[in-house]
């Protein structure tokens, strides 16, 4: 008698990316569309939301808007499934839910008003 093999991804099994991959694709799409003051915050430990939580600003209302459709594209491109936009058409503070990692992309005034990296790091960053 034989024991059950997991079904090769050639067999219509597609394998889910690793969450590392998909992190990595977000930095790198991030500084390819030049976002600015990117900060990545693990939260392994701090929270069953996502691993990662990732911030970074845009100049400007347009560009915060362009790099969030690029980045949720970009995602589903590379296998990761479709993401979860909100903030849009505002694009003041966008959020692109990627399962694993949740990134919020802001004007710098709102980044700085609501201030998520002092609220998620607790203690982590230093002072600010």
């Amino acid at each position: 008698m034989t024991t059950a093999q997991p079904l090769p991804a050639e067999a219509g099994a597609t394998p889910r990316p690793e969450p590392t991959s998909l992190y990595e694709l977000i930095l790198q799409s991030l500084d390819e569309d030049q976002a600015q003051d990117i900060v990545s915050i693990p939260l392994e430990g701090k929270s069953s939301v996502a691993d990662y939580m990732v911030i970074a600003s845009g100049r400007s209302t347009r560009q915060v808007a362009s790099i969030a459709q690029k980045l949720a594209e970009r995602i589903k491109r590379a296998g990761y499934g479709s993401s979860r936009i909100e903030g849009l058409p505002a694009a003041d503070w966008v959020l692109v839910d990627a399962g694993d990692v949740v990134i919020h992309v802001f004007r710098p005034e709102v980044r700085s008003f609501y201030n998520l990296e002092r609220m998620w790091a607790f203690g982590d960053q230093g002072e600010a």
